[in-house]
């Protein structure tokens, strides 16, 4: 099964330059809890609830914050093509909950949430591969600094 498969197509997108509350409106429009951050096409970064919360609200920044702040840069992504087990790699090696799909050139045509794999569970992906992803993505980061909230959950 490969991960054009099992996205959300054409998810919602932000740029650095948009606010902290135009992000969060996107992510309460389309029921979601990360935004790809895209500039000239590609994306170059995701913003999740978690960072506007943590550490946009828990430090006093405005809404009228530029997501620029907050955003994790240069998320690992994984392309239309790649099997859905590379996703799940991505995801556990990286410790994050979603991962951007992009195509070809880098620009951003889906997501793959851990929702979507295990939706995907019951055609493909193991019930098992689904637990062991979500073990490593929970994970403690053992000293590492992570670039975002959502890197560690």
């Amino acid at each position: 099964m490969l991960a054009k498969e099992i996205m959300t197509a054409s998810p919602a997108c932000c740029s650095p330059t948009d606010t902290l509350q135009a992000a969060a409106g996107l992510m309460r429009d389309n029921d979601c809890g990360a935004i790809p951050v895209v500039e000239a096409g590609k994306v170059i970064g995701i913003v999740t609830d978690r960072d506007i919360a943590v550490r946009a609200v828990a430090e006093g920044m405005r809404s009228d914050t530029a997501v620029d702040g907050v955003f994790t840069r240069d998320p690992r992504c994984c392309s239309v093509n790649d099997d859905v087990r590379e996703v799940q790699r991505v995801m556990a090696d990286s410790q994050v909950r979603r991962v951007p799909i992009v195509d070809a050139v880098g620009r951003v045509v889906g997501i793959v949430s851990q929702a979507d794999l295990a939706r995907a569970s019951d055609r493909l992906v193991s019930e098992h591969e689904v637990a062991i992803v979500v073990e490593r993505i929970s994970e403690p980061a053992s000293g590492k600094q992570s670039q975002s909230t959502d890197s560690l959950m």
